[in-house]
């Protein structure tokens, strides 16, 4: 079984309370985090349901049944591999879509036909304006990282696509935050729906052991140094608040031997990939990224995350821990506080209400 091979055996909460309604056809608004188990809470149902239907009715491929639309070509990527593993025996055909890449192997594969699409949502409507599209006959529709749409400036193409599927139709709804701009999308597309929650994102697993080192802004590449040597990290995702100072801690490392590199939208989508692989073959040790590319990336066992620079949300802060600590793994964040960050932590502390633990015995404290 495809699911065995995941080595799936337990579901997650959000699975447990998810998977069930959306079998009965109900619409979902889900409130969970990257690494909740979330992409299976709607890829496994949705293929059951396509599946059963296209048994019963002898239907042959090539009419759009699902559409899931992601913020990043990171997750679409990672939600169609997740597609293409549990849906092995069951010949159920999909295809991505996203921009910074040709459209052209894109536009073949619609050609052909396909079950279900991935897409981000600028280059989906793109290619329903040029008319290689047709959303007529979706009857599963899916936004996922809700809140990261609304962040990065998609509302209104979400909502001409919107526009574009049949009214009658299952909406499944994702998002890490139940801010008032969510909830308003939400109530404009969701009919009657279940809300399912986990992991609100004011909480941090208690499996991630966190800690901050203060230090001053120009030591932080020494500390960095310091870190990954006395602690044996063999395996990293560092975070940073802009694109230029992600190339600049590459560079760093560089210079110390140290295989690494970055991820975030000024590399093209060949560069992402390449990083990505490497991070996850392990033949690159440390990966450096920005908030908005890191959605969408999920390592198996990533043992430590480090926050090089401390995010201005607090809620950002939660996001990014949480890429450790997986799956009942246990995981470590490091957090680098200059002076200047000193309100950005405060207003962390007081979201996770706790004191981030700090470690005092480094050479730069």
């Amino acid at each position: 079984m495809a699911l065995d091979k995941k080595g799936y055996t337990e579901p997650t909460p959000i699975q447990e309370q998810a998977i069930p309604h959306i079998l009965e056809g109900k619409d979902i608004f889900g409130c969970a985090q990257t690494g909740t188990g979330k992409t299976a809470a709607f890829a496994l149902p949705i293929l059951q349901l396509l599946d059963a239907k296209r048994s019963n009715q002898r239907q042959g491929p090539g009419t759009v049944k699902a559409l899931i639309l992601a913020p990043t070509r990171e997750l679409v990527s990672q939600i169609s591999e997740n597609f293409t593993a549990y849906g092995k025996n069951l010949g159920i055909s999909h295809c991505i879509i996203f921009g910074g890449v040709s459209q052209v192997n894109q536009v073949n594969n619609l050609r052909r036909g396909v079950d279900v699409i991935v897409a981000t949502p600028g280059r989906l409507l793109d290619l329903m304006n040029q008319g290689y599209v047709k959303l007529n006959n979706i009857e599963h529709f899916v936004l996922d990282e809700a809140d990261r749409m609304l962040d990065m400036g998609f509302i209104n193409d979400i909502k001409k696509i919107i526009t574009k599927i049949p009214a009658k139709r299952q909406t499944l709804f994702f998002s890490a935050t139940a801010a008032p701009a969510i909830m308003k999308l939400a109530n404009t597309i969701l009919v009657n729906p279940v809300s399912v929650a986990v992991n609100p994102v004011s909480s941090t697993t208690t499996l991630v052991e966190q800690s901050v080192y203060y230090v001053k802004k120009e030591n932080k590449r020494g500390l960095l140094k310091h870190v990954l040597s006395s602690n044996n990290i063999e395996h990293a995702l560092v975070f940073t608040r802009t694109k230029h100072g992600a190339d600049k801690v590459v560079k760093d490392l560089a210079t110390l031997g140290i295989a690494a590199a970055a991820i975030h939208g000024n590399k093209s989508q060949g560069a992402r990939e390449r990083a990505l692989k490497g991070f996850k073959n392990r033949t690159i040790r440390i990966l450096v990224a920005t908030d908005i590319a890191s959605r969408g990336i999920d390592v198996d066992k990533l043992s430590h995350v480090i926050n090089y620079e401390i995010p201005e949300q607090a809620e950002t802060y939660v996001h990014r821990i949480g890429r450790t600590g997986r799956a009942g793994a246990s995981g470590v964040a490091m957090s680098f506080c200059a002076k200047e960050e000193m309100n950005y932590l405060k207003d962390i502390n007081k979201l996770i209400k706790k004191n981030i633990e700090v470690v005092s015995t480094h050479p730069f404290n």
